[in-house]
């Protein structure tokens, strides 16, 4: 098997609000599609990854499954598709639920096959055969399919204000049953999760839902996963039942690593994260999102292991090896771009252009939209600008070099933890073009992260480093 690191999925592939599901051996990965250097949200029309459940680091470009031109209020493309949601029905077809940006309703698609193509099939509806989402219905958004052991079938749906001042503008968290047809409402709508205004004084108050509806049973449980008002954190909660009152558990993971190990700071560029659980290989993963090019329109996939104790699941850490299997080797050069830590000398922000100045690195690439081999890098590292990687297996390397170009006089600070060791120093001089720079290495044998902290004058573009 290859290794495989994060984001899993090629550097010029832009898949966010990733639902992982599980067909035949196979692991599909079920998003929407953001655009390089995007202007809004999902741009792109829906395509498909996949991988067989031994190996995690085959990853198949299955096509395009779904165009926004599909859907019959969406001839002209001016809507985007937004996350979406996958489940095998009933009648052994495979069907899509799906919104279209500002509107209001849930379109439905079906296939005969988990990649599709998908048709486009119908709206969920009332049973009186009106569309949900209309004629003063809640607004219908991120929607989640569930069905369970005994063939009964539940939808769930919702988005929230993102500020407690702000109104609910027919916001809410929202669950339902389907009947068998996979299209009409058994039972009407019904509130689900606390939204921001009504979570004061509740369970949920520390993390109110705001999006991201995803539904697993697990060991005659149901886990509801969710998106927080914070975004960059996805939570899980359980029910007895579907439909049943669901308890707040806990953070999954938080692509900022908020919470995790105790830490209460952004150790990343943060922004929304959508995404859910699923047991494969034997472990259970949660798949979530990262933010780049200083915006939220270029959104990449990520996934980590996590632990589960048989009732709760607990923090993931984010790492640059999460479907790995384990640390990466220590020899081999590694992309720049799978660094999991990525802050500035006065630390992060939102991954918004107009909170981050000229003294923050980000995420990016050269190249258009999904050319097959463009080069991803962090951009404009300055002075006490740190990428972190975790983790490696040491056991042989001695030297590391880097490839840079840039402005910079100064050097690289290497080492084995944030505040660690520094395990190597190497020094850069301006270049126009990719350079490599080394030194020796220093490290204890085993497993490690490894800190770039840059020092000096002007700013280093980092491309990438090998380990020998």
């Amino acid at each position: 098997m290859k290794q495989v690191f994060n984001p899993y999925l090629p550097s010029y592939e832009y898949i966010p609000d990733g639902e992982p599901r599980v067909f035949d051996g196979r692991l599909y990965i079920y998003g929407s599609h953001d655009r390089f250097n995007g202007e809004v949200y999902c741009q792109n029309d829906y395509v498909c990854w996949s991988a067989p459940e031994d190996d995690l680091s085959d990853w198949r470009y299955e096509g395009v499954i779904f165009k926004k031109t599909q859907d019959p209020r969406n001839k002209d493309g001016s809507h985007a598709l937004w996350a979406p949601d996958v489940c095998k029905g009933l009648d052994g077809k495979y069907y899509l639920y799906y919104c279209l940006d500002v509107l209001k309703e849930i379109g439905v698609a079906v296939a005969d096959k988990p990649a599709g193509p998908y048709e486009f099939l119908d709206f969920v509806r009332h049973a009186d055969g009106r569309i949900l989402g209309t004629d003063g219905d809640t607004r219908q958004f991120d929607p989640g399919i569930f069905i369970d052991d005994d063939e009964r079938i539940y939808l769930f749906s919702g988005n929230s204000p993102r500020y407690a001042d702000m109104p609910n503008l027919d916001k809410n968290s929202q669950k339902m049953e389907l009947e068998r047809d996979m299209i009409t409402l058994k039972s009407e709508p019904v509130e689900n999760l606390p939204i921001i205004t009504a979570a004061p004084g509740t369970e949920y108050e520390a993390h109110p839902f705001f999006e991201a509806s995803s539904v697993r049973k697990i060991n005659g449980k149901y886990y509801f996963i969710y998106s927080s008002t914070w975004m960059h954190e996805l939570c899980w909660a359980v029910a007895d039942s579907p439909l049943g009152e669901y308890r707040y558990g806990g953070v999954l993971v938080s692509n900022a690593d908020i919470g995790a190990d105790g830490n209460t700071e952004a150790l990343n560029y943060r922004g929304n994260t959508h995404g859910s659980v699923a047991f494969v290989g034997g472990k259970w993963y949660v798949f979530y999102h990262r933010q780049t090019n200083r915006h939220f329109f270029s959104r990449q996939a990520c996934a980590e292991e996590i632990y589960f104790d048989g009732e709760a699941f607990h923090q993931a850490r984010i790492t640059s090896c999460g479907l790995n299997g384990g640390p990466l080797s220590d020899e081999g050069t590694y992309e720049a771009r799978i660094a999991c830590h990525l802050y500035s000398k006065n630390g992060t922000t939102e991954s918004l252009r107009e909170q981050q100045d000229d003294n923050h690195p980000a995420f990016t690439q050269e190249g258009e939209d999904r050319e097959n081999n463009p080069d991803q890098y962090i951009n404009n590292m300055c002075d006490g600008a740190t990428a972190g990687f975790r983790y490696f297996m040491f056991e042989n390397a001695k030297n590391i070099e880097v490839m840079v170009r840039g402005t910079a006089t100064g050097k690289f600070v290497v080492r084995d933890e944030r505040a660690g060791n520094i395990v190597s120093e190497i020094s850069v001089l301006p270049s126009e073009d990719w350079s490599s720079y080394g030194g020796g290495l220093n490290i204890e044998s085993g497993k490690r992260p490894l800190y770039f902290t840059y020092e000096g004058e002007g700013y280093v573009d980092f491309k990438s480093f090998t380990l020998r």
